[in-house]
């Protein structure tokens, strides 16, 4: 007994399937890592590493004969929970960098700005841009769902869900992401009560400088070296993100299986459709700051490929504000700022295309009238909850939950069950339009306050990624 317990509860190893497709995984890293010594570009070899996760990850449900519930398959949670060290151990370790990368960024945004920047304009322009963006993706997320006619016929019948959360009220929220407490804003991943305090503590350093620079001249020599060395860390921890791309893919079909995508093909497809229509909305709005799209998938590659494996927006800002700057040209001020803000408000796939997908679908598997006063009022509730639910865990089932009751359909919120047990494959990819959203603020806001360099952005960067990450 005590054996069984070592091997199934400890080492969680009771089947040589489980060995060899951890023996598997090993070998594609050595595949990867041929890869890297042949100088293979990074987001090339991120690309590969995608497809590789992918294959490997069929493989595995193909072994375990496809089953309907992975999650009933003793080896399959084994092999799950093994890949999972590799892929959530890299998310760790990005989401080590997010609050001293955003808390220092900030202070250093502020502190480095001249008497012409405007820090007010910042803002704004960035709040201005999420919301838009969100509004955008929310009428997508409309149209799309009408054309599909997502819910029409459904047999609803037997289909459990967990409860709506409860829904905070929005004077609460907005308390609740003032830094009352730094430390547990910290502890908490609150990244907007650090940017709050952050932009506070660099807005008084500023100041002091014009009175005190000898007294607070170490400050700004410490917040400068810390800003390098969290850097330096950062690109340590990303020079192994095509190893955790194969372990993340892999696990994330190990885990759900390819039936579970099956049952609700329908709404998945929908909601690719849209992610895909609004990502060609966000080139659009590349273009017309006057850059090439080409250009800016080939820039933006390693962040959305990352997002999109990793599922977490929050985990890719490192990799994200590090793309911005070194490929896009967006000056480091603003990369920051606007990235961390797009990392947990006004995310174009889980507070837009999602709820707006999700609403129309109870309302039609209820058979619930939609005239345009209900259309309104989705569009409304869904730009106004993008910033209510900056911060939170499980941001897309909060939104879910604040907009399905916003628009009165909250006694029906059970009804998306069946949706909300395949949210993995669908997080996939909001989050990548999450990351495309918020790069696409910052380059925008970045041109319109003249902080964007076009030639560093037109330019190769091959040479420059292998030489960062290398």
């Amino acid at each position: 007994m005590g054996e069984s317990s070592f091997l199934s509860q400890f080492l969680m190893i009771t089947d040589i399937k489980t060995i060899l497709f951890i023996a598997v995984l090993i070998g594609t890293f050595f595949i990867v890592k041929q890869f890297e010594k042949k100088k293979v570009a990074f987001s090339t070899r991120t690309i590969y590493a995608t497809i590789i996760g992918l294959i490997l990850g069929v493989i595995i449900q193909f072994v375990a004969g496809l089953p309907e519930n992975p999650a009933e398959v003793t080896w399959l949670n084994e092999v799950s929970k093994w890949y999972g060290l590799f892929g959530y151990g890299f998310m760790d370790l990005l989401k080590m960098l997010v609050v001293p990368m955003v808390f220092v960024s900030i202070i250093r945004v502020i502190i480095n700005m001249k008497e012409g920047d405007n820090l007010q304009a910042l803002t704004f322009r960035t709040l201005g841009m999420l919301l838009g963006t969100t509004a955008l993706a929310a009428i997508i997320g409309i149209v799309v769902g009408n054309v599909m006619k997502l819910g029409v016929g459904f047999d609803v019948s037997g289909i459990e869900a967990p409860e709506m959360k409860e829904i905070v009220p929005l004077v609460d929220t907005i308390r609740g992401l003032l830094p009352a407490n730094p430390v547990l804003s910290m502890a908490d991943g609150n990244i907007v009560a650090i940017i709050i305090f952050a932009s506070f503590i660099g807005i008084a350093t500023n100041r002091m400088k014009k009175k005190y620079m000898d007294v607070v001249k170490p400050f700004v020599d410490l917040v400068e070296a810390f800003y390098k060395i969290i850097v330096s860390v950062a690109m340590t921890v990303i020079k192994f993100m095509p190893y955790a791309v194969v372990a993340l893919l892999a696990n994330t079909i190990t885990a759900r299986g390819l039936s579970s995508m099956l049952a609700v093909v329908q709404f998945v497809a929908a909601l690719y459709i849209a992610t895909a229509l609004l990502f060609v909305v966000h080139l659009i709005i590349i273009t017309l700051n006057g850059l090439n799209p080409i250009t800016y998938i080939k820039n933006a590659a390693e962040p959305l490929l990352l997002a999109f494996t990793s599922r977490s927006s929050l985990g890719t800002l490192p990799v994200t504000i590090d793309k911005l700057v070194k490929n896009q040209g967006v000056d480091e001020g603003v990369a920051s700022f606007s990235a961390s803000l797009g990392a947990n408000m006004g995310m174009n796939g889980c507070a837009g295309i999602y709820p707006a997908l999700m609403a129309i679908t109870i309302a039609n598997m209820a058979g619930v009238d939609k005239d345009i006063s209900f259309y309104v009022m989705l569009l409304v509730v869904i730009t106004i909850s993008s910033l209510g639910i900056a911060g939170l865990p499980g941001t897309a089932t909060m939104a879910v939950s604040v907009v399905v009751s916003g628009v009165g359909l909250g006694a029906y919120f059970p009804l998306a069950g069946g949706i909300l047990a395949i949210d993995p494959i669908l997080d996939m990819g909001r989050t990548m339009i999450n990351v495309n959203g918020a790069t696409t603020t910052a380059i925008t806001v970045g041109n319109s306050l003249g902080k964007l360099d076009k030639e560093a952005f037109a330019k190769e960067n091959v040479v420059v990624n292998e030489e960062k990450t290398a």
